[in-house]
């Protein structure tokens, strides 16, 4: 499967790598000639330019990719990025820094399929070693597994339940929670489930379908 990164910083390159190593056609687009030459190295196929340019996302091959992930500094690179993306056809997925607030994080959330937030999933994992917390579980977030943000759907089947009880497919385990509107953390063992809760899970990429459809409910 082909995907596009837009982007070869520190998380463009991680994600680049993780991806190349299962097997996958990555393609990179940055506006640094140094980067570019970086990524050609470690054997990607590398364009040279900005990344919401609608014609090199073409030459990169947007039409008949699986995803794009938009990782630049620049929001507003990204958020382009990934509205071409989508028009194609693409699975989005953008990138936000530490700079925007939850409200802004939500608002974009709503115009692509995921957002990445690396300053907020550190935080939620250095905050779990901190106050005791099974750290081993994002410790195990290796090549061989996916980190997703869900939110609790009015119809899901988990409603109700308390966090530690939720019973997921495929070894797929929770690793923070957070209210509707407030940051995610550890869930506390009474801690129950209402609609637009979001759950942070691993597992592995085969079983994130099945993960959105038990948590998010019925669409």
């Amino acid at each position: 499967m082909r995907f596009l990164i837009v982007g070869y910083g520190r998380v463009g390159i991680r994600t680049a790598e993780i991806l190349q190593s299962e097997g996958h056609e990555v393609v990179v687009v940055d506006n640094d000639p140094e980067k570019v030459e970086r990524a050609r190295r470690a054997g990607l196929t590398a364009h040279l330019g900005e990344g919401d340019d609608e014609e090199l996302l073409v030459e990169a091959g947007v039409d008949g990719a699986v995803a794009l992930g938009a990782m630049t500094g620049d929001l507003t690179v990204n958020l382009s990025a990934c509205v071409i993306g989508g028009s194609y056809g693409c699975r989005t997925v953008l990138r936000i820094d530490d700079d925007y607030r939850d409200e802004i994080y939500r608002k974009y959330a709503a115009d692509v399929d995921e957002v990445v937030y690396p300053e907020r999933l550190g935080a939620a994992g250095a905050k779990t070693a901190l106050l005791g917390g099974d750290f081993d579980v994002l410790g195990d977030l290796t090549e061989s597994l996916s980190a997703v943000s869900v939110v609790v759907g009015e119809g899901s089947p988990v409603l109700g339940q308390r966090v530690v009880e939720v019973d997921l497919p495929e070894g797929a385990r929770v690793y923070a929670h957070g209210r509707s509107g407030e940051p995610l953390t550890i869930p506390l063992p009474q801690t129950e489930l209402h609609a637009g809760d979001e759950l942070a899970v691993i597992a592995e990429p085969e079983a994130l379908g099945a993960v959105r459809e038990r948590i998010g409910g019925a669409a």
